[in-house]
């Protein structure tokens, strides 16, 4: 296992680049704009860990801005909202689901696809849990779980 990155919802782009970039001093090492998703990824490196991330994708910060709706505006974060997940790239997805699931954890989100699921810590954090390498081909059960609350 090793640790990936930190999600953070953002309700400005401008004032949050500013606030990680020009002042704390990260830098943006990828963006990804989804028209379809209606949402904006911002990836952010510490100087010490840049060459690092930009080899690895790893260790980082994601910004997630999620486009205003047809009201035009930005959704308001409270209650802890603004933090997404944690992020970790593991060497079997479906090992690692099956011996969480053994010790009690519940899949929120299975690995239908081989490659992504998600769980929750016993507070509630989301933890994304990733497949090093390409995904695994789809396999039962995972591929006919359904989600099981939140992520």
């Amino acid at each position: 296992m090793r640790y990936l990155h930190t999600m953070v919802r953002v309700r400005d782009v401008d004032e949050s680049l500013d606030f990680y970039c020009n002042k704390l001093g990260l830098i943006e090492t990828r963006r990804i704009d989804n028209d379809k998703g209606r949402f904006t990824l911002i990836f952010l490196a510490a100087p010490g860990n840049l060459e690092q991330a930009k080899e690895t994708r790893c260790p980082e910060v994601e910004l997630t801005y999620n486009w205003p709706g047809e009201n035009g505006e930005a959704e308001e974060y409270s209650g802890g909202r603004n933090f997404g997940h944690l992020a970790y790239k593991v060497d079997d997805i479906y090992e690692t689901c099956q011996r969480l699931m053994d010790a009690g954890v519940t899949i929120n989100r299975p690995p239908r696809d081989g490659y992504m699921a998600f769980v929750k810590s016993p507070d509630g954090i989301s933890v994304e849990l990733l497949q090093e390498g390409d995904p695994q081909p789809p396999l039962e059960p995972w591929a006919s779980m359904e989600n099981t609350g939140t992520w």
